[in-house]
Protein backbone atom coordinates (compact mmCIF):
# COMPACT_ATOMS: atom_id res chain seq x y z
CA UNK A 1 0.00 0.00 0.00
CA UNK A 2 1.52 3.46 -0.74
CA UNK A 3 1.82 5.25 2.48
CA UNK A 4 1.78 8.69 0.91
CA UNK A 5 -1.38 7.61 -0.31
CA UNK A 6 -2.48 6.67 3.33
CA UNK A 7 -1.44 9.60 4.97
CA UNK A 8 -3.07 12.04 2.72
CA UNK A 9 -6.33 9.98 3.27
CA UNK A 10 -5.88 10.19 7.43
CA UNK A 11 -5.12 13.80 6.84
CA UNK A 12 -8.16 14.22 5.11
CA UNK A 13 -6.78 15.99 1.76
CA UNK A 14 -5.91 14.29 -1.53
CA UNK A 15 -4.21 15.83 -4.70
CA UNK A 16 -6.69 15.36 -7.95
CA UNK A 17 -5.10 15.70 -11.51
CA UNK A 18 -4.89 19.43 -11.57
CA UNK A 19 -2.13 19.23 -8.49
CA UNK A 20 -5.00 20.91 -6.13
CA UNK A 21 -5.97 19.55 -3.10
CA UNK A 22 -9.20 18.64 -2.25
CA UNK A 23 -10.66 17.40 1.22
CA UNK A 24 -12.00 14.07 1.21
CA UNK A 25 -14.36 12.56 4.24
CA UNK A 26 -12.86 11.28 7.44
CA UNK A 27 -15.17 8.68 8.27
CA UNK A 28 -13.25 5.93 9.44
CA UNK A 29 -15.69 3.38 7.21
CA UNK A 30 -14.77 5.44 4.31
CA UNK A 31 -11.15 5.48 4.47
CA UNK A 32 -11.00 2.44 5.11
CA UNK A 33 -12.28 1.98 1.97
CA UNK A 34 -9.82 4.00 0.43
CA UNK A 35 -7.00 3.00 2.29
CA UNK A 36 -7.75 -0.82 1.25
CA UNK A 37 -8.68 -0.59 -2.22
CA UNK A 38 -5.42 -2.33 -3.57
CA UNK A 39 -5.13 -4.74 -1.21
CA UNK A 40 -8.81 -5.67 -1.66
CA UNK A 41 -8.38 -5.81 -5.52
CA UNK A 42 -4.87 -8.04 -5.27
CA UNK A 43 -7.24 -10.40 -3.03
CA UNK A 44 -10.25 -10.42 -5.37
CA UNK A 45 -7.56 -11.24 -8.15
CA UNK A 46 -5.52 -13.57 -6.80
CA UNK A 47 -5.26 -17.01 -8.52
CA UNK A 48 -7.47 -19.06 -5.59
CA UNK A 49 -10.22 -16.65 -5.81
CA UNK A 50 -10.62 -16.78 -9.90
CA UNK A 51 -10.39 -20.06 -10.07
CA UNK A 52 -13.37 -20.46 -6.85
CA UNK A 53 -15.47 -17.93 -9.29
CA UNK A 54 -15.05 -20.68 -12.72
CA UNK A 55 -16.03 -23.44 -9.89
CA UNK A 56 -12.91 -24.86 -9.86
CA UNK A 57 -12.61 -25.77 -6.48
CA UNK A 58 -12.53 -29.31 -5.62
CA UNK A 59 -14.29 -30.47 -2.22
CA UNK A 60 -10.84 -31.41 -0.44
CA UNK A 61 -10.02 -27.98 -0.82
CA UNK A 62 -13.35 -26.16 -0.19
CA UNK A 63 -13.21 -28.51 3.46
CA UNK A 64 -9.39 -27.14 4.10
CA UNK A 65 -10.49 -24.02 3.21
CA UNK A 66 -13.77 -24.00 5.36
CA UNK A 67 -10.78 -25.24 8.26
CA UNK A 68 -8.80 -21.94 8.27
CA UNK A 69 -11.62 -20.05 8.05
CA UNK A 70 -13.05 -22.02 11.71
CA UNK A 71 -9.65 -21.46 13.26
CA UNK A 72 -9.82 -17.82 12.49
CA UNK A 73 -13.20 -16.74 13.35
CA UNK A 74 -12.65 -18.77 16.27
CA UNK A 75 -9.76 -16.20 17.47
CA UNK A 76 -11.38 -13.24 16.38
CA UNK A 77 -15.02 -13.76 18.02
CA UNK A 78 -13.11 -14.83 21.13
CA UNK A 79 -11.17 -11.49 21.22
CA UNK A 80 -14.36 -9.60 20.48
CA UNK A 81 -16.21 -11.50 23.10
CA UNK A 82 -13.32 -10.72 25.72
CA UNK A 83 -13.19 -7.03 24.66
CA UNK A 84 -16.77 -6.68 24.40
CA UNK A 85 -17.44 -3.84 26.72
CA UNK A 86 -14.11 -1.92 25.51
CA UNK A 87 -15.38 1.60 23.93
CA UNK A 88 -13.64 0.97 20.87
CA UNK A 89 -15.32 -2.84 20.58
CA UNK A 90 -18.47 -2.49 22.16
CA UNK A 91 -20.06 -0.19 18.91
CA UNK A 92 -20.13 -2.66 16.46
CA UNK A 93 -20.60 -6.27 18.71
CA UNK A 94 -22.88 -8.03 17.06
CA UNK A 95 -22.53 -11.45 17.91
CA UNK A 96 -26.00 -13.10 17.09
CA UNK A 97 -26.11 -11.27 13.82
CA UNK A 98 -22.56 -11.67 12.75
CA UNK A 99 -20.44 -14.41 14.90
CA UNK A 100 -19.76 -17.73 12.45
CA UNK A 101 -18.12 -19.87 14.39
CA UNK A 102 -21.27 -22.14 15.09
CA UNK A 103 -21.66 -21.79 11.96
CA UNK A 104 -18.29 -23.21 10.16
CA UNK A 105 -18.66 -25.58 13.20
CA UNK A 106 -21.50 -27.32 11.35
CA UNK A 107 -20.13 -27.01 8.31
CA UNK A 108 -16.98 -29.16 9.33
CA UNK A 109 -19.25 -31.22 10.84
CA UNK A 110 -20.99 -32.22 7.27
CA UNK A 111 -17.71 -32.53 5.88
CA UNK A 112 -15.24 -34.54 8.46
CA UNK A 113 -18.05 -35.89 10.10
CA UNK A 114 -19.07 -35.84 13.89
CA UNK A 115 -15.21 -36.05 14.81
CA UNK A 116 -14.30 -33.26 12.98
CA UNK A 117 -12.17 -31.69 15.44
CA UNK A 118 -9.63 -34.61 15.61
CA UNK A 119 -9.77 -34.08 11.98
CA UNK A 120 -8.84 -30.38 11.22
CA UNK A 121 -5.66 -28.39 12.19
CA UNK A 122 -4.30 -25.19 12.27
CA UNK A 123 -2.22 -24.73 8.93
CA UNK A 124 1.16 -22.47 8.89
CA UNK A 125 -0.03 -20.14 6.77
CA UNK A 126 -3.04 -19.79 8.96
CA UNK A 127 -1.43 -19.62 12.17
CA UNK A 128 0.33 -16.29 11.36
CA UNK A 129 -3.25 -14.72 11.49
CA UNK A 130 -4.71 -16.25 13.99
CA UNK A 131 -1.51 -15.37 16.09
CA UNK A 132 -2.11 -11.86 15.06
CA UNK A 133 -5.38 -11.30 16.23
CA UNK A 134 -4.99 -13.14 19.55
CA UNK A 135 -1.63 -10.46 20.00
CA UNK A 136 -3.91 -7.40 18.86
CA UNK A 137 -7.19 -8.74 21.54
CA UNK A 138 -4.96 -8.94 24.02
CA UNK A 139 -2.57 -5.07 23.21
CA UNK A 140 -4.74 -2.95 21.51
CA UNK A 141 -8.28 -3.80 20.98
CA UNK A 142 -9.13 -0.98 19.07
CA UNK A 143 -7.41 -3.48 15.93
CA UNK A 144 -10.22 -5.96 16.16
CA UNK A 145 -12.04 -3.23 14.27
CA UNK A 146 -10.11 -3.89 11.22
CA UNK A 147 -10.00 -7.89 11.20
CA UNK A 148 -14.18 -7.55 11.59
CA UNK A 149 -14.75 -5.41 8.98
CA UNK A 150 -12.24 -6.94 6.95
CA UNK A 151 -13.99 -10.34 7.41
CA UNK A 152 -17.50 -9.31 7.98
CA UNK A 153 -18.42 -7.18 5.40
CA UNK A 154 -16.46 -9.24 2.73
CA UNK A 155 -18.72 -12.53 3.84
CA UNK A 156 -21.34 -10.04 3.69
CA UNK A 157 -20.31 -8.64 -0.07
CA UNK A 158 -18.19 -11.10 -2.27
CA UNK A 159 -18.70 -13.99 -0.38
CA UNK A 160 -22.49 -14.23 -0.73
CA UNK A 161 -21.25 -15.11 -4.51
CA UNK A 162 -19.25 -17.39 -3.56
CA UNK A 163 -21.33 -19.02 -1.88
CA UNK A 164 -23.82 -20.15 -5.05
CA UNK A 165 -20.24 -20.81 -6.84
CA UNK A 166 -19.75 -23.31 -3.89
CA UNK A 167 -23.39 -25.01 -3.92
CA UNK A 168 -23.21 -25.68 -7.68
CA UNK A 169 -19.53 -26.75 -8.35
CA UNK A 170 -19.96 -28.90 -4.58
CA UNK A 171 -23.35 -30.59 -5.61
CA UNK A 172 -24.37 -29.23 -2.58
CA UNK A 173 -27.74 -29.41 -1.10
CA UNK A 174 -30.15 -26.91 -1.66
CA UNK A 175 -31.26 -27.08 1.95
CA UNK A 176 -27.92 -25.57 3.12
CA UNK A 177 -25.63 -28.17 4.53
CA UNK A 178 -21.90 -27.64 3.80
CA UNK A 179 -22.69 -23.60 3.46
CA UNK A 180 -23.87 -22.00 7.19
CA UNK A 181 -21.28 -20.13 7.08
CA UNK A 182 -22.63 -18.01 4.60
CA UNK A 183 -26.28 -17.74 5.69
CA UNK A 184 -26.58 -14.67 8.01
CA UNK A 185 -30.05 -15.97 9.91
CA UNK A 186 -30.16 -12.75 11.98
CA UNK A 187 -29.72 -10.58 8.92
CA UNK A 188 -32.75 -9.73 7.21
CA UNK A 189 -31.05 -7.41 4.64
CA UNK A 190 -27.45 -7.47 4.08
CA UNK A 191 -27.05 -3.96 2.24
CA UNK A 192 -28.74 -2.06 5.03
CA UNK A 193 -27.02 -4.18 7.95
CA UNK A 194 -23.34 -2.80 5.85
CA UNK A 195 -24.86 0.61 6.27
CA UNK A 196 -25.74 0.33 10.00
CA UNK A 197 -22.20 -1.22 10.58
CA UNK A 198 -19.94 1.47 8.79
CA UNK A 199 -22.41 3.79 10.90
CA UNK A 200 -21.38 2.05 14.02
CA UNK A 201 -17.60 2.13 13.16
CA UNK A 202 -17.75 6.29 12.35
CA UNK A 203 -19.21 6.99 15.79
CA UNK A 204 -16.28 4.85 17.59
CA UNK A 205 -14.26 7.77 19.23
CA UNK A 206 -10.84 7.28 17.98
CA UNK A 207 -8.16 9.75 17.10
CA UNK A 208 -6.46 10.27 13.92
CA UNK A 209 -3.15 7.89 14.57
CA UNK A 210 -5.49 5.11 15.48
CA UNK A 211 -7.39 5.45 12.42
CA UNK A 212 -4.42 5.54 11.13
CA UNK A 213 -3.23 2.24 12.46
CA UNK A 214 -6.59 0.16 11.59
CA UNK A 215 -6.43 1.01 8.22
CA UNK A 216 -2.73 -0.20 7.90
CA UNK A 217 -4.17 -3.29 10.38
CA UNK A 218 -7.05 -3.74 7.80
CA UNK A 219 -4.20 -4.15 5.36
CA UNK A 220 -2.49 -6.60 7.15
CA UNK A 221 -5.38 -8.89 7.65
CA UNK A 222 -5.51 -8.78 3.96
CA UNK A 223 -2.49 -9.97 3.73
CA UNK A 224 -2.98 -12.78 5.96
CA UNK A 225 -5.71 -13.82 3.85
CA UNK A 226 -4.12 -13.52 0.48
CA UNK A 227 -1.05 -16.36 2.49
CA UNK A 228 -4.04 -18.76 3.29
CA UNK A 229 -5.17 -18.40 -0.60
CA UNK A 230 -1.83 -19.19 -1.62
CA UNK A 231 -1.22 -22.13 0.92
CA UNK A 232 -4.97 -23.09 -0.46
CA UNK A 233 -3.63 -22.63 -4.14
CA UNK A 234 -0.54 -25.08 -3.77
CA UNK A 235 -2.39 -27.09 -1.67
CA UNK A 236 -5.01 -27.12 -4.60
CA UNK A 237 -2.11 -27.74 -7.36
CA UNK A 238 -1.74 -31.67 -5.62
CA UNK A 239 -5.39 -32.73 -5.53
CA UNK A 240 -7.11 -33.78 -8.88
CA UNK A 241 -9.40 -31.52 -10.66
CA UNK A 242 -12.91 -33.03 -9.27
CA UNK A 243 -15.44 -32.44 -11.77
CA UNK A 244 -17.52 -30.24 -12.15
CA UNK A 245 -21.53 -29.38 -12.42
CA UNK A 246 -22.18 -27.29 -15.48
CA UNK A 247 -23.24 -24.00 -14.44
CA UNK A 248 -24.69 -22.48 -17.56
CA UNK A 249 -25.41 -25.85 -19.13
CA UNK A 250 -23.20 -27.16 -21.82
CA UNK A 251 -22.29 -23.42 -22.68
CA UNK A 252 -20.32 -22.89 -19.57
CA UNK A 253 -17.36 -25.15 -21.03
CA UNK A 254 -17.44 -22.75 -23.92
CA UNK A 255 -17.41 -20.05 -22.35
CA UNK A 256 -14.40 -21.10 -19.78
CA UNK A 257 -12.01 -22.24 -22.50
CA UNK A 258 -9.09 -20.42 -22.62
CA UNK A 259 -9.68 -19.42 -18.76
CA UNK A 260 -10.68 -15.97 -19.42
CA UNK A 261 -12.26 -15.01 -16.15
CA UNK A 262 -13.84 -11.78 -17.83
CA UNK A 263 -15.97 -14.61 -19.89
CA UNK A 264 -16.70 -16.33 -16.58
CA UNK A 265 -20.97 -15.66 -15.70
CA UNK A 266 -20.19 -15.57 -11.93
CA UNK A 267 -17.37 -13.60 -11.98
CA UNK A 268 -19.73 -10.88 -15.08
CA UNK A 269 -22.41 -10.77 -12.24
CA UNK A 270 -20.33 -9.91 -9.56
CA UNK A 271 -18.86 -7.31 -11.54
CA UNK A 272 -21.97 -5.98 -12.99
CA UNK A 273 -23.51 -5.71 -9.34
CA UNK A 274 -20.99 -3.32 -8.76
CA UNK A 275 -22.28 -0.68 -10.81
CA UNK A 276 -19.80 -1.40 -13.88
CA UNK A 277 -22.15 -0.56 -17.33
CA UNK A 278 -19.69 -2.82 -19.20
CA UNK A 279 -19.96 -5.85 -17.05
CA UNK A 280 -23.81 -5.08 -16.88
CA UNK A 281 -24.21 -5.34 -20.73
CA UNK A 282 -21.76 -8.21 -21.13
CA UNK A 283 -24.07 -10.09 -18.15
CA UNK A 284 -27.05 -9.65 -20.32
CA UNK A 285 -25.64 -11.26 -23.79
CA UNK A 286 -24.27 -13.93 -21.39
CA UNK A 287 -28.02 -14.41 -19.68
CA UNK A 288 -29.70 -14.38 -23.38
CA UNK A 289 -26.88 -16.80 -24.79
CA UNK A 290 -26.84 -19.37 -21.87
CA UNK A 291 -30.10 -19.28 -19.87
CA UNK A 292 -33.39 -20.38 -20.80
CA UNK A 293 -35.64 -17.80 -22.42
CA UNK A 294 -38.32 -18.53 -19.66
CA UNK A 295 -36.04 -17.62 -16.64
CA UNK A 296 -34.31 -14.69 -18.77
CA UNK A 297 -36.83 -12.43 -16.92
CA UNK A 298 -36.58 -13.26 -13.59
CA UNK A 299 -32.63 -12.83 -13.87
CA UNK A 300 -32.88 -9.61 -14.95
CA UNK A 301 -35.20 -8.72 -12.45
CA UNK A 302 -32.86 -9.99 -9.71
CA UNK A 303 -29.81 -8.03 -11.42
CA UNK A 304 -31.90 -5.11 -11.43
CA UNK A 305 -32.33 -5.53 -7.65
CA UNK A 306 -28.68 -6.07 -6.85
CA UNK A 307 -27.74 -3.16 -9.11
CA UNK A 308 -30.55 -1.36 -6.86
CA UNK A 309 -29.06 -2.02 -3.30
CA UNK A 310 -25.39 -1.09 -4.42
CA UNK A 311 -27.03 1.96 -5.57
CA UNK A 312 -28.88 2.80 -2.51
CA UNK A 313 -26.03 1.39 0.34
Amino acid sequence: VDRRKLVSVINNEQTNKGGSVVTVPSDLSEMLAEGTKEAHDRAENCQFVKDFLRGHIPRELFKRGTAALYFVYLAMEEEIEKNKDHPQVAPIYFPAELHRCEALARDLEYFYGAEWQIQISLSACTKPYVDRIHNVGAQDPALLVAHAYTRYMGDLSGGQILKKVAQRALKLPSSGEGLNFYQFEGIHGHSGFKRLYRSRMNEIELDTDTKRKIVEESNRAFGFNMMVFTELEEIGKKIPEQAQEEAFGHGHAEIMQGEDINKCPYYVAKMATSGNPTYVCQFAKALLQHLPSQVVLAAWIALFAGFTAWYLR
